[in-house]
């Protein structure tokens, strides 16, 4: 007996990788969370030093950066998720304060002053991602998501 036939769509399938760790709520684990991030997509065919691997590490440490910074609690990790979506790159960084959140997208503002020394992380997260958003995480904290379409 045949198996039988799967219709075709004329479209390729979507292959879906994950990689999630907690790290530590300190400096360092933004360190190894932007390294571990950095080497997994190297595994997964995004070169390291290529455009679409320095722009990922960019977002994964000032994501982590700010959860450290603003979502920290005493005692919890945060959450590093690095998703490969066909081509499509989604970093998601979680923490455990939910009422601690960045600006909206399209809010955030250049406008911080010359000598100002915190603030710009998030313009930077809006000018490097395709998208990023602010998600609530049940049953605490916050997801911050930033995408990146990868050249094909």
């Amino acid at each position: 007996m045949t198996p039988p036939s799967t219709p075709t769509t004329g479209q390729d399938p979507v292959t879906v990788r994950v990689f999630t760790q907690r790290f530590s709520s300190t400096p360092r684990g933004v360190r190894l969370a932007r390294r571990l991030a950095l080497h997994q997509l190297d595994v997964w065919g995004v070169p390291h030093g290529s455009e679409a691997s320095d722009t990922a590490a960019l977002l994964v440490a000032e994501l982590a950066a700010n959860a450290v910074t603003h979502g920290r609690v005493p005692g919890r990790d945060f959450e590093v998720t690095v998703k490969l979506l066909g081509r499509i790159l989604r970093i998601e960084v979680s923490d455990s304060r939910g009422e601690c959140r960045p600006p909206a997208p399209g809010s955030a503002s250049p406008a911080l002053g010359a000598l100002a020394e915190t603030g710009r992380g998030m313009v930077l997260v809006e000018s490097l991602a395709d998208r990023w958003e602010v998600l609530d995480r049940f049953p605490v904290g916050k997801t911050v998501v930033a995408e990146l379409g990868l050249p094909g």
